[in-house]
């Protein structure tokens, strides 16, 4: 799993995969974690959640965080990502 992550999405299905990989439910990774459920629904949906509560989340997956310079996502991510949540929106 090293992955550029740029934008929430992409973070959010990341800690879902290694959340499945661990065969962990939402609640057992909420409790590793010292977090409510809601927490994992909102990281995993991409949605905001605090910092602390990422980091409680990572370490419950036995995952860290590496900061590196990096460019802003390219108009094809960008457009994507919003073509992505249209499409779920839809369904």
């Amino acid at each position: 799993m090293a992955d550029n992550l740029r934008l929430p999405s992409e973070l959010g299905e990341q800690l879902e995969r290694r959340r499945k990989e661990l065969a962990l439910s939402k609640a057992a990774v909420a409790e590793r974690a010292g977090r409510v459920r809601e927490v994992i629904y909102r990281l995993e949906g991409g949605d905001e959640a605090s910092v602390s509560s990422l980091f409680d989340v990572l370490r419950a997956l036995n995952l860290v965080m590496r900061i590196e310079p990096a460019g802003l996502p390219t108009m094809e991510e960008v457009a994507a990502a919003f073509n992505k949540d249209e499409d779920d929106d839809a369904a």
